[in-house]
């Protein structure tokens, strides 16, 4: 990769957010697989555990480095949490539906616990997709840009 196309890609938001998401995905999903096999906890306690750490670790990155925000910590958390709430009962709920659903049909010999980790693999995805628009758009919007569409209307 030339230096120019380094630093286009450093530049973009997308991909440092999906730099910060492979860092959290790893840290959530291996939280979320020890919870789910090694401790033997249920499927939402594990994704939500393995979601809240991983999420901690999202918020700074993600205000310090993917959107830059000089936005106070007051005025971007508490829509970062609810964003991160949002897009995981959908994501996570969604993939446990589908998984429930549609896995029995395609492999019936897969048990719950199989279930599970794949219905957590998907939402995994599912959810990051979600938070990249959710955070963008709402917890790190800068401010010039919020002023702007206000003034518009």
């Amino acid at each position: 990769m030339s230096n120019s196309a380094f630093r286009r890609a450093a530049d973009n938001g997308f991909v440092r957010f999906l730099l910060v998401g492979i860092v959290n995905t790893l840290i959530g999903l291996t939280v979320t697989f020890v919870c789910l096999n090694v401790l033997g906890l249920h499927y939402w306690l594990s994704t939500l555990l393995g979601n809240v750490i991983g999420a901690m670790n999202s918020y700074l990155l993600n205000k310090s480095f993917t959107f830059r925000s000089k936005a106070s910590v007051r005025a971007t958390l508490w829509k970062f949490m609810t964003v991160t709430a949002v897009c995981y009962v959908i994501a996570y709920g969604l993939a446990s539906i589908v998984a429930e659903q549609l896995l029995p049909q395609l492999i019936p010999a897969a048990g719950m616990r199989v279930q599970d980790n794949l219905a957590a693999l998907a939402g995994s995805g599912l959810n990051t997709t979600m938070n990249y628009f959710g955070q963008k758009w709402i917890t790190f919007r800068p401010q010039t840009e919020i002023r702007e569409v206000s003034n518009e209307k």
